[in-house]
Parts: C-alpha cells; sequence; structure tokens
C-alpha cells in the first residue's frame, strides 16, 4: 500500500488530554497500570489455553484469537498515548498515523467477525448440541478464524488508502487520542464524501451483518432456552453464553456511540471518552469476563500455577 503522500503534511499532532502536568503523569500512571493488566490478563489467557489439551476446544480457540486480538488493539494505541502523555511530544509521522489508522481498522474488523463467529459457535452448542461436534471440527474452527483475518485484512485497505490520499492543508492537529477516521476526515480540507461513504459501505458489510448474525444466534438461543422447563436447566444453559453476550454489549454500544452519526457530528472531548472505551475497558473486561466464573479455566488456570 501507497500510504505516503510527499505532497501533504510529512507529521500529525495527537492533541491527547490536558497540557497540565499533574493531569498528565497521573493519566499516565492509570494508562500505563491498565496496560499492564491488559497485556498480563490476556497473555494469561493465551497462555493457560495453548498449554491444556482439555481446553482445545472451539469456545476456548476464539478466546484465544480473541486475546490476541485484545493484546494486539491495545498495543496499538496505549504505548503512543502513553508517550504523549509522559514526554508531550505528540508528533506522529504521516506514515506512522496511516499504518495505526489501518492496524486499528483492521483489528475492529476482526473482533467484529470473532464474535460474531463466537456467537454462532453458543448457537450451535445449544440449538444442535448432537451436531456439535461434527460441525465445529478444529479444521472448520481454524478455517473460520482465517477467513475472519483475511476478509478484515483486505476490507480495511481502501480506506486507508483512500484517507492517505486525502490532503490536510488547513491543520495537522489531531484532536484525539490516536489516528482514527472522523478526527482525520475533520481536519481534511479536501472532498471526504468518497471516504465516508466506503465507511458506510464497509459498516454494511461487516459491523452490520455480523450483528445481524450475532443477533439471529441469540434469538434461536433464547427461544432454545425458553423451552427447558427447569429453571436450574435455564440458568446452567444461559450462562454458558452470557459471558460472551456481555462482551458482544460493551463492544457494540462502545462502537455504535463512536461511528453510527455523520463526520460532521464529531465532538472531541466525548469522542475521546468512547475511544478510551474501546482502547482500555474491552481488551480490559474480556479475559475477567470470560474466566472469573469459569470453573474449566480456573482449574487448568490453577494446575498449571502448581506445575510452576
Amino acid at each position: 500500500m501507497a500510504l505516503v503522500n510527499q505532497k501533504n503534511v510529512s507529521e500529525f499532532s495527537i492533541q491527547g488530554f490536558s497540557d497540565n502536568i499533574e493531569l498528565r503523569l497521573s493519566l499516565f500512571i492509570v494508562f500505563l497500570s491498565i496496560y499492564l493488566f491488559i497485556v498480563l490478563g490476556n497473555l494469561i489467557v493465551i497462555l493457560v489455553i495453548s498449554v491444556n489439551s482439555h481446553l482445545h476446544t472451539p469456545m476456548y480457540l476464539f478466546l484465544l484469537n480473541l486475546s490476541i486480538n485484545d493484546i494486539s488493539s491495545t498495543t496499538n494505541i496505549l504505548p503512543n498515548l502513553l508517550h504523549i502523555l509522559f514526554t508531550q511530544q505528540k508528533n506522529i509521522t504521516f506514515l506512522g498515523c496511516m499504518t495505526q489508522l489501518y492496524i486499528f481498522m483492521f483489528l475492529v474488523s476482526d473482533e467484529y467477525i470473532l464474535l460474531a463467529i463466537m456467537g454462532y459457535d453458543r448457537y450451535v452448542a445449544i440449538c444442535d448440541p448432537l451436531h456439535y461436534i461434527e460441525r465445529m471440527t478444529q479444521k472448520h474452527c481454524t478455517q473460520l478464524i482465517t477467513a475472519s483475518l483475511a476478509v478484515s485484512f483486505f476490507i480495511s485497505i481502501p480506506h486507508a488508502v483512500l484517507i492517505s490520499k486525502l490532503f490536510y492543508c488547513s491543520s495537522h492537529v489531531i484532536d484525539y487520542i490516536f489516528c482514527d477516521v472522523t478526527p482525520l476526515l475533520k481536519i481534511s480540507c479536501s472532498d471526504t464524501f468518497n471516504v465516508e461513504l466506503v465507511t458506510y459501505i464497509e459498516g454494511t458489510l461487516v459491523a452490520f451483518n455480523c450483528f445481524l448474525l450475532t443477533l439471529i444466534s441469540y434469538v434461536f438461543i433464547i427461544l432454545a432456552i425458553l423451552k427447558i422447563k427447569s429453571s436450574d436447566g435455564q440458568k446452567k444453559t444461559f450462562s454458558t453464553c452470557a459471558s460472551h453476550l456481555i462482551c458482544v454489549i460493551i463492544f457494540y454500544g462502545t462502537l455504535i456511540s463512536l461511528y453510527v452519526r455523520p463526520a460532521s457530528n464529531y465532538y472531541p472531548e466525548r469522542d475521546k471518552f468512547f475511544a478510551l472505551l474501546y482502547t482500555v475497558l474491552i481488551p480490559l473486561m474480556n479475559p475477567l469476563i470470560y474466566t472469573l466464573k469459569n470453573r474449566e479455566f480456573q482449574s487448568a488456570f490453577n494446575k498449571l500455577s502448581k506445575k510452576n
């Protein structure tokens, strides 16, 4: 991808948060602690699933890939934000900005698809348990994960290329915490119609279809749960997909707040808050939600701890 436009600005300045030194240092300590916790928590999930053969099932295979996605998405944004908070050096090269933007879009698309796949996995497990092993083989799961990565990789390219070709002659200051679509469109002096059109097309192809697939899966899951006569059976069955449902609600709620509106309705302070929720809250919550009350995972973690 030819992302560098030599006639354009050579670098951007990411505004980040307040210039107040005490507030910056406090935010630096908070975000550094959160970043380390996110990396450690998700690495534990990856390690426990990788070394324990009993967890080599579709649900945990998808969870492993979700943890890899969470570490990658956080690492794409937080280290640079921490550097800005600590040094007040806000500049990022044009290529660096476009690279961060592309990686962000790639990982968001991948998480959309992964969550939809995990919803489908829960649907098969609850609504068609007799054919679960046949339908969710390791080969099939690997193909689904590979397809998710491939689709996300290619669908993000047109977006990044179009944005890299815009001109930013009026300003190079991005009033945001990282290089994202909306703040870049806001400071561009080019016609952004094509970029916004591609945004809505991609949003329909990936986000809406994944949301629809997840929603349909849960409609059938809820109908299947309601058919169970005992309340204990209903609770036990619902508990197998409750963690995933919580993550889906947080993920879609955050991104809908950020992107389901015209680029003209961009309010930096509000959008920085929602961007932080995506960058920090989702990667932080995923390992906790999926493992905190998961006895199978806790048992595997305890065995691994005793070995070490």
